[in-house]
């Protein structure tokens, strides 16, 4: 019953999280944000009280049930290892804990997040490597999918799906995730939680709880054959059955050792009475199938309360195609309308790609810069960040994005425009332009004439730096190749105006 439940359980998460970063229409999101807030160092870093309280008595109770049930990237060397299992049965052994690995690899996540290490930190980051996987490999190959159906339904008139651009958004991204998933898939095909068990530092915080719990996988030693195959099918390589131990600081309670104990020798229980104990190395007492079910009942009721729910809506893909142009090297990267300043951005973000995969007008993409490398940034080379948009906002697990509004949006400055005038049409006398100004969203630039003196002289763009956003829209929508003739220049600090 604790496997079925378990692998049921895990299959809604997995999937649900998988639909999160490959769904580009923001219905998923609608109904499954929750998912993404109830990830541990998300929970951590966004200071949501509420599911870090959740996780802490769950794992108090239940074990690391968090590792195979709500972590994605848990679930996903699962998966791994289930093919390698197929592919040879009762392969996995005990072994003994690295524990000077696992504390020294927590040691190197928490200096790089006090240090401002975005980079590294960022590939410790579970969450954040599920979601490279995700965005930067699954999503394209999703969305090309739907181009493939798009095209079959234009041809017999339905418009059911519509084609969307597919592009590499980050090629260091790229090979980074490439890299990740075959580390993964390496690992738990031959050892099943070794990254878990090793490398993971949310794993390790939660081993400091589960010894604790109070369910527990227990033998008992009179029932046990020592037929190790409870030690040769344990994915986390923690149980010793020559000893009748546990390693409760690396189980993740999957629950395949109990299912492949011929003799009930091993339970899924409380602390056995001292009088119920047969031996000194004796762990449980009998159960009835009655207090399985309850527990298994218990188990996934408790799971179902550490969702906070969160609503999204729908925006429109921007304004039509223009051909592809370069983004400039800007002086100050610019980042989403409500991180307040690129250092709370680049301290809270674990660099999981969801405000990427959800932008729906391309403005963000990963980093390429090496010292900020997959820290989300913002470019106006594929569209503008549209002033009714606070997709980015909404979906960020971390609150490195925090939550705004419409109307808060349009008074939050995160940048200002600058006009390089040797580029500029109009300036250059060519023609008149002033693609910029008509676009302007909120009237920040005028076209007034290049010489003050002379009223018919070519007009150039003039900007109200104070009340000029920062969007993008005159940088998209400027017609000079390959570099506009007009860009914007990220703030350290937003402003509101």
């Amino acid at each position: 019953m604790l496997r079925k439940v378990r692998i049921t359980l895990a299959a809604i998460f997995f999937v649900g999280l998988a639909l999160l970063f490959l769904d580009f229409t923001g219905t998923a999101h609608r109904w499954l944000a929750w998912m993404a807030k109830a990830q541990a160092l998300e929970a951590v870093l966004a200071l949501n009280v509420v599911v870090i309280v959740a996780l802490v008595v769950l794992t108090l109770i239940f074990g690391r049930i968090y590792c195979s049930v709500i972590c994605p990237l848990g679930i996903l060397q699962d998966i791994f290892g289930w093919f390698g299992k197929k592919a040879k049965k009762n392969r996995y052994t005990y072994s003994p804990e690295l524990r000077w690995l696992r504390y020294a690899m927590l040691v190197v996540m928490v200096v790089a997040l006090v240090a401002g290490i975005g980079s590294l930190f960022q590939l410790l980051a579970p969450y954040s490597a599920f979601g490279r996987i995700m965005t930067a490999i699954f999503q394209p190959l999703w969305q090309l999918g739907n181009n493939v159906l798009a095209s079959i339904a234009e041809r017999v008139d339905s418009y059911t799906f519509y084609s969307v651009d597919v592009w590499v958004k980050s090629l260091p991204v790229l090979i980074i995730a490439i890299a990740t998933l075959l580390l993964l898939a390496v690992l738990a095909w031959r050892g099943g939680r070794t990254y878990c068990n090793t490398i993971c530092p949310v794993g390790t915080v939660l081993s400091f709880i589960s010894r604790f719990s109070w369910l527990k996988i227990r033998f008992d030693a009179d029932k046990c054959k020592n037929c190790s195959l409870c030690t040769k099918n344990c994915k986390a390589s923690c149980i010793d059955y020559k000893t009748h131990t546990v390693d409760y600081s690396r189980c993740v309670v999957c629950g395949d050792c109990i299912a492949k104990c011929k003799g009930g020798a091993l339970k899924y229980a409380g602390p056995a009475r001292k009088s119920s104990l047969s031996s000194p190395s004796s762990q449980t007492s009998s159960s009835s199938p009655a207090d399985a079910s309850k527990r298994a009942f218990l188990l996934s009721t408790a799971l179902a309360t550490t969702a906070v729910l969160a609503q999204d809506k729908l925006v429109d893909g921007g304004l039509a195609t223009i051909k592809a142009k370069q983004s400039p090297k800007r002086i100050t990267p610019l980042t989403p309308p409500g991180s307040q300043s690129f250092k709370h951005f680049a301290q809270c973000c674990t660099g999981c790609q969801l405000c990427v995969s959800k932008c729906p007008n391309d403005v963000l993409r990963p980093s390429s810069d090496l010292m900020h490398l997959m820290l989300p940034e913002m470019s106006y080379d594929r569209g503008f960040c549209r002033s009714e948009c606070t997709t980015c906002s909404e979906v960020c697990p971390a609150g490195a994005i925090k939550s705004i509004d419409e109307e808060e949006k349009t008074s939050i400055q995160i940048g200002h425009a600058i006009v390089v005038a040797k580029e500029c049409i109009s300036a250059q006398g060519q023609d008149e332009c002033g693609n910029c100004a008509r676009h302007c969203p909120t009237g920040a630039i005028e076209m007034v004439p290049s010489d003050p003196a002379d009223d018919l002289s070519p007009t150039v763009p003039a900007i109200n730096e104070a009340q000029c956003i920062g969007c993008g829209a005159c940088e998209y929508v400027c017609p000079v190749r390959p570099l506009s003739a007009i860009h914007v220049e990220g703030h350290e600090v937003h402003k509101h105006i």
